[in-house]
C-alpha cells in the first residue's frame, strides 16, 4: 500500500496536469473562433469556385487548357501527388491519425500509382519522412500565421509538377471543419480539374430539360483561353487555401475537445485519489488507535 506522502504527491501532479489541459482548451478555444471565421468567410467562395469550373470544364475540350487534361485514370497507374495537411502538433485526439490514415488508404487502394507526397505539417512529415516515400513538397509551421501566400506556394509547386507531366493527378488529404465535435477526413481531387458529367434522360421531363440547358456552351468574352489561363490556376490557390483553413480550425476544436476530456478526466482521478487516501489515513488512524489501545490493556 502507497503511503500518504506518496498518494498527496501524485495528487498534485495530476492537478498540475489539469491546470495545463484547461489552459490549452482556453487557448485553444480562443484560436477556434478566429479560424471558425476565416473558414466561414472563405468556404462560400470556395465552394462556388469549385461549382462553376467543375461545370465549365465538364463542357468543354479537355485539350483547352493544360489542368483540364485527363491523362489517365486511378487505377491505370500513372504518377500521383498526394497533399497530406496535418497539424505542426498534438494533443488533438485523433486528429493526425485520421488523416495519415486516409492517405495510406489511398496509397494502398491505388497500388497500379506511384504516389509522391507533399507533406503539410510537422506530424505528416515526421510519419512519413521515415518511411522512404518520395516528397515533392514540405512544409511546417504554417498555420501560426497561415497566409494565402502560403496556399499559393503549395498550389503552384503542385501545378508546375503536373504541367510538367511529372504527375498525373493531385489529390489533398485534410480534416474538414464541420463543428466544433465534428471533423471529416476528405479527400479531394484538385488536377486535373474535376468535370461535372451530364447525363441527359437521368431523371424525368424537367431534368431532362435542365440537363440540355446544362449541356450547351457558354459565351466567353474575353477568349476562353485568356479565361482558363487566369482563372484555373486561380481555382488550384483557393482550394488549396480553403483545404489549409479547413484544416486548421479542426485542429483548434479537436484540441479543445480533447483538453476539455482531459480536464474531465484529471479531474475524477483526483478525486479518486483523494478518496484512497482518505481511507488510507483513516486505516492508519484506526492501526494507530489499535495500537494504544493493546499497550494499554497489556500494562
Amino acid at each position: 500500500m502507497p503511503s500518504l506522502l506518496d498518494i498527496r504527491r501524485r495528487i498534485r501532479a495530476v492537478k498540475s496536469t489539469q491546470q495545463i489541459t484547461k489552459a490549452m482548451k482556453m487557448v485553444a478555444a480562443s484560436k477556434l473562433r478566429r479560424a471558425q471565421e476565416r473558414i466561414q468567410q472563405a468556404r462560400p467562395f470556395a465552394v462556388q469556385m469549385q461549382r462553376v469550373l467543375n461545370s465549365l470544364a465538364g463542357r468543354v475540350d479537355p485539350s483547352a487548357h493544360p489542368l483540364l487534361d485527363e491523362r489517365t485514370t486511378p487505377l491505370a497507374g500513372g504518377r500521383a501527388l498526394l497533399v497530406v495537411i496535418t497539424a505542426d502538433r498534438g494533443l488533438c485526439g485523433s486528429f493526425n491519425a485520421n488523416v495519415i490514415k486516409a492517405s495510406a488508404a489511398f496509397i494502398t487502394e491505388h497500388p497500379a500509382q506511384q504516389v509522391a507526397l507533399g507533406l503539410v505539417g510537422r506530424r505528416g512529415r515526421d510519419y512519413y519522412a521515415r518511411r522512404g516515400f518520395d516528397v515533392a513538397i514540405e512544409r511546417v509551421n504554417l498555420f501560426a500565421k497561415l497566409q494565402f501566400d502560403d496556399a499559393r506556394a503549395i498550389a503552384r509547386t503542385a501545378v508546375e509538377a503536373f504541367t510538367g507531366a511529372n504527375v498525373d493527378a493531385v489529390h489533398l488529404v485534410y480534416n474538414e471543419f464541420r463543428s466544433v465535435l465534428q471533423q471529416r477526413v476528405v479527400v479531394q481531387p484538385i488536377l486535373p480539374i474535376p468535370r461535372t458529367a451530364f447525363e441527359p434522360g437521368a431523371g424525368g421531363a424537367a431534368e431532362d430539360e435542365d440537363t440540355r440547358g446544362a449541356a450547351m456552351d457558354y459565351l466567353y468574352e474575353p477568349a476562353p483561353e485568356q479565361l482558363f489561363a487566369t482563372l484555373l490556376p486561380s481555382y488550384v490557390d483557393v482550394q488549396v487555401f480553403r483545404a489549409l483553413l479547413e484544416s486548421n480550425a479542426a485542429f483548434y476544436a479537436a484540441q479543445m475537445t480533447a483538453m476539455d476530456a482531459a480536464t474531465r478526466n484529471s479531474g475524477e482521478m483526483i478525486d479518486s485519489l483523494t478518496l484512497y487516501m482518505n481511507k488510507v489515513r483513516q486505516a492508519a488512524i484506526t492501526r494507530e488507535i489499535i495500537e494504544v489501545v493493546s499497550g494499554a490493556q497489556a500494562l
